[in-house]
């Protein structure tokens, strides 16, 4: 109130205040600080709290719903997916990271909580679940309940969740009435599997164009004018979902469910106040769980709270139990941690995240041309931003290995592809050994993780994508046409981590783009034994300087290359696959020889293949055990482990013994 009355004034004067005015308008400030501090703040009314997770496979409409109920509620969207604000959700059109966002609707306020799809990101699903009273499960009603699906309902309701089923895309011309009768039965029955309570498997059911922003109770495909909105979904929010149980008289306490740095505040943590009432200003204090009993980490006090009100963070007073918030004042403090009022020494049950299932080794780049793009290069600066990252994402493990080097475990490729990415954009440079599946121990029997993967793909592609699956150890479970799609078909399957590992790039490129592939962790069981053929052998450079496209003319038929003329190349690198099984050696910088004699043809009239440049997802899902990844804020380079010939022949005969 104040602030808007001093920038008018000054706007119309343009001359400093006096003494007696300063003080005025100070008393002015003060007063009006105080009445906001006394004044009832509609947070502490639990009645009053909606806590909803919006949970759903990859690519079913979870983003665009939450666009959607933002915009019913007021909120200025700046643009479509306006919840996906890192810059590599943008870019790649998916959610990475779960984020938090509160909603008014009719004397109501909803936090609603949108999360990933990909299993890779489980982790987020997993974390963010144990806030919530509720969910939103969306199932897209073209492609029904999907392998991600299974895996975040199983989540829900483990934590007792009655979640509401919202059949998305019901606007397209292939949905009718009886393939959602279909896919809402599918779903009833994947309830009951999963262990379903009598009250859960009572779910309610909407129907839903997100793209369109509508949702209706009955299945429609063009609602009337006047309820063409998001306003049945959010009375069934209303309606269904319970508000939380809290106390609010009991001492403060939150479990820190999410964490970020801010320069100017410092570390800010988010998370579910479970009870009483916190305010600005309140001494509080961190406590861990460990196996002596609970430890003190740090005290201090709260300097700021904030919510997150639709695309904003605004600054409150004060929260209590049930509300889902932000705090700054602590710079200790973890997820998984509690923060409590100074007289509390219980802490809070932390969130059973499931186990990584592969794991890579981040060292520092030795290779020749080391240092050229990336400002950092060392092992300790590397180790640092790898702890910083496992103190924000639970999912991922870090531990130091040997020398300069460190082991990082994920739940997959594309969670631990995103991590390099965006250490290669903060300027890093590093090596990265291929992925290796973490193999369990039982009985003396080893165990390995299997997930289950569903594919669709057109009909002339299943006998090459069925012997491609079988050389990595996949075994069919159910096979059948697409309903609504003439000349697709639809497999189920289970196949090995490690036999999936790079294998998307390889069947996006065999069902030439038309073929979807979705994949989740199932269970761990017995090792199925080595994979048949999987890769080709690759050519490796002998040669340091700069690649010549005289030299790429002649090792042209021997394979598929990957590096273009006027690449820097040197001893050890990879610059292409081999027609064959085996590595051949290729020398890429051999120049022509200058003679005397006038040449009829011109080097300009070379004319190449297009090389095949890796992304970093395919470089993960390519290198082999003996190889690494080289990578650059600019570039991406695949190498030998053992630059020098003699000691890679040397080594591969040790291990041959």
């Amino acid at each position: 109130m104040v602030a808007p009355l001093l920038r008018s004034l000054w706007s119309t004067t343009r001359k400093p205040f006096s003494p007696g005015a300063t003080l005025f308008l100070r008393f002015l400030s003060t007063a009006s600080a105080t009445s906001a501090a006394t004044a009832p703040n509609p947070s502490l009314d639990p009645s009053r709290l909606r806590n909803v997770a919006v949970i759903a496979h990859v690519d079913h409409g979870k983003t665009t719903l939450m666009d959607r109920l933002l915009r019913q509620c007021g909120a200025d969207i700046p643009h479509e997916r306006a919840m996906d604000s890192i810059s590599l959700e943008r870019e790649r059109g998916i959610t990475i990271a779960s984020k938090v966002t509160a909603i008014s609707w009719k004397e109501n306020e909803l936090n609603m909580v949108d999360t990933p799809g990909h299993a890779d990101f489980g982790g987020e699903v997993e974390r963010v679940v144990g806030m919530v009273e509720g969910a939103i499960l969306v199932v897209d009603a073209g492609e029904g309940p999907l392998a991600q699906t299974k895996f975040v309902l199983a989540k829900a309701l483990k934590y007792g969740l009655r979640p509401i089923l919202l059949l998305n895309k019901v606007d397209r011309p292939a949905v009718s009435e009886e393939r959602c009768n279909e896919v809402e039965s599918l779903v009833f029955d994947l309830f009951a599997n999963l262990g379903a309570t009598e009250e859960q498997l009572d779910f309610p059911v909407l129907y839903a164009s997100a793209k369109e922003g509508w949702a209706s109770s009955s299945f429609t495909k063009d609602p009337p004018a006047d309820v063409k909105n998001m306003s049945q979904l959010l009375d069934a929010i209303i309606r269904h979902v319970p508000p939380p149980k809290a106390n609010l008289d009991a001492p403060f306490q939150m479990l820190v469910s999410m964490m970020e740095k801010d320069f100017y505040l410092g570390r800010i943590l988010t998370g579910r106040v479970c009870s009483g009432v916190v305010r600005v200003g309140d001494r509080i204090h961190g406590l861990r769980s460990t196996d002596s009993g609970v430890t003190k980490i740090e005290e201090g006090k709260v300097t700021k709270l904030m919510k997150k009100k639709g695309t904003s963070m605004a600054l409150i007073d004060s929260a209590g139990a049930g509300d889902i918030i932000s705090m700054a004042g602590m710079a200790s403090p973890v997820i998984g941690h509690t923060v409590a009022n100074v007289e509390v020494m219980t802490a809070l049950p932390t969130v059973e995240l499931d186990p990584p299932t592969i794991s890579m080794t981040f060292g520092v780049n030795d290779s020749p041309l080391a240092g050229r793009d990336g400002t950092h290069l060392t092992g300790g600066k590397i180790g640092d931003r790898l702890m910083a990252e496992a103190e924000t994402n639970l999912a991922i493990n870090v531990l130091p290995g040997i020398g300069e080097s460190y082991e990082v475990q994920g739940r997959g490729e594309l969670q631990l592809g995103i991590l390099i990415e965006n250490m290669r954009r903060e300027g890093f440079e590093l090596s990265v050994s291929p992925p290796r599946v973490m193999y369990k121990t039982e009985n003396k029997e080893k165990l390995e993780p299997i997930e289950e993967v569903t594919i669709e793909i057109n009909e002339e592609h299943v006998g090459l994508i069925m012997e491609a699956l079988s050389h990595r150890r996949a075994e069919v479970l159910d096979m059948g046409p697409v309903p609504g799609h003439v000349g697709r078909t639809r497999l189920s399957l289970t196949c090995p981590s490690r036999g999936l590992v790079g294998y998307r790039s390889v069947f996006s490129s065999d069902t030439r783009g038309t073929g979807f592939m979705h994949r989740a962790f199932l269970t761990y069981a017995k090792h199925r034994g080595p994979l048949g053929n999987v890769r080709k052998g690759v050519l490796v450079s002998m040669g340091y300087g700069t690649i010549t496209a005289y030299a790429l003319t002649s090792l042209e038929p021997r394979g598929v290359l990957f590096v273009t003329p006027g690449m820097e190349t040197y001893d050890g690198m990879i610059v292409g696959e081999h027609s064959r099984d085996t590595d051949l050696d290729v020398n890429p910088v051999r120049a022509k020889e200058l003679s005397n004699m006038r040449a009829a043809g011109k080097d300009e009239n070379v004319k190449l293949s297009p090389p095949r440049l890796m992304t970093l997802e395919e470089a993960i899902g390519y290198v082999a055990s003996d190889e690494l990844i080289e990578v650059t804020p600019k570039t991406i380079r695949l190498r030998k482990r053992y630059l020098e010939v003699n000691k890679r022949k040397a080594m591969s005969k040790r291990l041959k013994e």
